[in-house]
């Protein structure tokens, strides 16, 4: 066997059982969601009786629960990403100055990162009932007293909000490592041709950030349109259907309902949904990045 041949079989044979491994937990499962998506079946009965295309007609005729909760998660990501970019940035703009306790309080912002969703959503479902009154009982101020999970207009900022603090710190680090990345003369030419700290910032700091903007806004997108841990903890998807995500309505549909063919169906739809829209942004930020 000369060294070529085996190199080959090598990779295949190292490569197999990742390989296996990502066709079981991915492709295979996404393929029987495509077929069941043409069925009706409860996930008990034996056989699937075939339906054709009347799962995604009731997703988009006959029922609004799919609608309204892509609608809720358009928004939450759209809050999200904004909320999160911008915040991250301009801590990350903080924190690569030189002070005293910069490394701590990088670590600060990245612990919550660490911690699981589902924690972080208990946590704050206490704080927000437990924590805010005892709030209101020491300072008697109103905002306190409100009802953060309870109204439907206010859930939707308390879920953000939650979402945005347990992610900034991630996003905090990669902006850092793209400020780092910046070449200083490139900074102090600026400086020497009269830029004062405004322009520099956005129009040379900015631009070359293009690439950890980004890997940032993809990551968030992606975060945002996934939510689902988070809203499990918090309010299961209320009240009533004013925190329903898209994956906690597939999640109810084909787990509670036991419809897991209409559930088949409403994951496909949102599979396409997302990859045209993060394939969309993906592309349209790119073409802005610029190069060093």
């Amino acid at each position: 066997m000369t060294r070529k041949v085996k190199k080959q079989v090598e990779t295949i044979v190292f490569s197999m059982p990742a390989l296996i491994l990502v066709c079981m937990m991915m492709y295979i499962p996404f393929v029987m969601s495509g077929y069941y998506s043409l069925t009706e079946w409860n996930g008990i009965s034996k056989e699937a009786k075939f339906i054709g295309l009347q799962n995604f007609k009731t997703i988009f005729l006959e029922s609004s629960d799919f609608v309204q909760s892509l609608w809720f998660t358009m928004k939450y990501t759209l809050v999200f990403v904004i909320a999160s970019n911008v915040l991250a940035i301009a801590l990350a703009v903080v924190l690569t100055k030189k002070f005293r306790f910069a490394n701590f309080f990088r670590g600060v912002f990245f612990i919550p990162y660490i911690m699981s969703m589902t924690i972080v959503g208990f946590i704050w479902k206490f704080i927000f009932t437990s924590g805010f009154e005892k709030l209101y009982e020491i300072t008697g101020m109103g905002v306190w007293n409100l009802s953060w999970l309870g109204d439907t207009t206010l859930v939707f900022y308390s879920v953000a909000f939650v979402g945005v603090w347990q992610s900034l710190g991630f996003y905090i680090v990669l902006y850092i490592a793209g400020l780092q990345a910046i070449p200083q003369d490139v900074l102090e030419a600026a400086i020497v041709d009269g830029a004062n700290g405004r322009q520099k910032f956005f129009k040379v700091t900015l631009p070359l950030l293009g690439p950890s903007f980004t890997t940032c806004i993809f990551m968030s997108l992606t975060n945002g349109l996934k939510v689902f841990d988070i809203i499990l903890a918090l309010t299961k998807g209320g009240p009533g259907t004013a925190t329903n995500s898209v994956t906690m309505q597939i999640y109810k549909e084909a787990f509670t309902n036991n419809h897991y063919g209409t559930g088949s169906a409403q994951s496909i739809v949102y599979f396409l949904f997302v990859l045209i829209v993060t394939q969309l942004v993906l592309k349209a930020f790119s073409k802005k990045e610029v190069d060093l």
